[in-house]
């Protein structure tokens, strides 16, 4: 999630827009099914592009809470990892009164967030760069180079490289995937050290794809649903 500025206690979630966003895909926005360890609490992302105002592309994205034990959330399990420099920045307390959606960001910073980890993506005309076994590349990638930065990425300014990165030949096919309770044909990319990845065509022109640390992997049931926006 990203915020701008200095906002007060009156500040509006930027959620409620991002929702109406999203329902204005031209399909469903699919996500994990329903499960105890993996906590969906709208936090979503979009992606949208646009030629002479017609919609050409559009992505949504879903980031979960992992809850390592679900049954009590104050088990310090369920903490993410954090360095000393990330302690102090969530330890502090602005001069300002913070709106009751920030707070609440704040406090899931403490835990493990299974970042972006379903998309959702739909194109009038898809090229070579929209086909599943593409998107599923450049997802697993993504999560790679934003969650694994000081242990797999070269370079310490954006653009950032992946070191060893995976592309369309370690993407998997004949891999069963379920989606809305019915087994599809998938791909998956089970090449990486620390990331795993699924995908699978929907329709000529929407694709889903999931990709997730690998250590988060035990506690995930990787089957997915329309989810509700």
């Amino acid at each position: 999630m990203r915020f701008a500025g200095v906002g007060g206690e009156h500040e509006p979630d930027p959620r409620l827009e991002w929702r109406e966003q999203a329902r204005r895909m031209p399909v469903p926005v699919f996500g994990l099914v329903p499960q105890r360890h993996a906590e969906d609490w709208d936090a979503i992302g979009l992606g949208s592009g646009t030629v002479n105002g017609v919609l050409e592309s559009c992505e949504v994205s879903v980031t979960y809470t992992l809850w390592r034990n679900p049954d009590d959330p104050d088990d310090p399990v369920n903490l993410a990892e954090l360095d000393d420099e990330q302690r102090r920045a969530l330890a502090e307390q602005p001069p300002w009164a913070r709106a009751p959606w920030l707070e609440e960001q704040v406090r899931r910073m403490r835990y493990p967030a299974l970042w972006e980890c379903v998309r959702t993506r739909w194109t009038r005309e898809p090229g070579e760069f929209d086909t599943v076994r593409a998107l599923l590349v450049e997802h697993v990638n993504h999560i790679v180079a934003n969650q694994f930065r000081r242990t797999r990425v070269v370079g310490d300014h954006p653009p950032y490289e992946v070191d060893s990165p995976v592309n369309e030949r370690c993407a998997e096919p004949g891999i069963p995937v379920v989606v809305d309770g019915v087994t599809r044909d998938g791909l998956r990319i089970d090449t990486d050290p620390d990331v795993y990845g699924v995908g699978v065509d929907l329709d000529p022109h929407t694709v889903l794809t999931a990709a997730v640390p690998r250590d988060d992997l035990p506690y995930l049931q990787m089957a997915f649903a329309t989810r509700p926006i």
